[in-house]
C-alpha cells in the first residue's frame, strides 16, 4: 500500500535521495527495505516517502539536523551506502532541506 508520511507541522527536514540503478540488483530490495525498517527506529525520524522508476527517488522526514547526522552515521547505514556506491548506482544526489511549509489533503 502507498501511504504518504504523515509528518507534524513544520519545520522539520527532509533528506531527498534521489539515484539511477546500475543493472545491479544483488539484494538491493531487500537493503533498501531494511534501511526503512532501520531508519523508522532512529529517533528524530519522521516518515518516508518512495518511488522506484527510471529514478529513484526517497524522502525522508527528521526531527532536526542531529538525528539526521546520526542517521548518516549509523553503522548498518553506512555499510549500505558503501554497496550503493559500489555497486547499486550509477548516480546519485543528496539533498537536505528545511520544510518551512506544507499542505495537502489526507
Amino acid at each position: 500500500m502507498t501511504v504518504i508520511a504523515q509528518t507534524p507541522k513544520p519545520p522539520y527536514y527532509a533528506v531527498i535521495f534521489t539515484s539511477i540503478r546500475t543493472p545491479v540488483d544483488d539484494g538491493y530490495g531487500d537493503m533498501a527495505n531494511r534501511m526503512i525498517e532501520l531508519a523508522s527506529q532512529e529517533p528524530g525520524f519522521l516518515g518516508v516517502e518512495s518511488a522506484r522508476e527510471e529514478v529513484g527517488i526517497t524522502v525522508s522526514y527528521w526531527q532536526d539536523l542531529d538525528s539526521i547526522q546520526r542517521w548518516k552515521a549509523n553503522a548498518e547505514h553506512r555499510e549500505a551506502q558503501r554497496l550503493g556506491h559500489e555497486k547499486w548506482y550509477a548516480s546519485f544526489k543528496t539533498r537536505i532541506s528545511k520544510v518551512e511549509r506544507d499542505y495537502g489533503r489526507d
